[in-house]
């Protein structure tokens, strides 16, 4: 997988969220709002190649959480990410 060019990161008050630059990017119905971890991933694998497995070390090695509660939240994140559009 990849993150899909023209979605960059960005901190609005206090939050992260993803935003559309360029115009076939441009969409505003909705906003795509990250937490923390989210946001930590995003930033650590925008424009380089990814799996299942490199988010779940990222995770590992970033945060104090065991590989299952690791492995479960990215393969709950991936589905979402795909949805809206900002990795293919």
């Amino acid at each position: 997988m990849k993150t899909k060019k023209g979605f960059n990161l960005r901190s609005i008050c206090g939050e992260n969220i993803i935003v559309g630059e360029g115009i076939e990017n441009i969409d505003f119905s909705r906003i795509i709002s990250m937490n923390e971890s989210a946001a930590y991933l995003w930033s650590r694998i925008k424009d380089t190649d990814f799996d299942e497995d490199t988010l779940v070390r990222l995770l590992l090695d970033e945060y104090d959480v065991d590989e299952a509660t690791a492995r479960a939240d990215v393969q709950s994140l991936i589905p979402k990410w795909l949805e809206a559009g900002i990795i293919e």
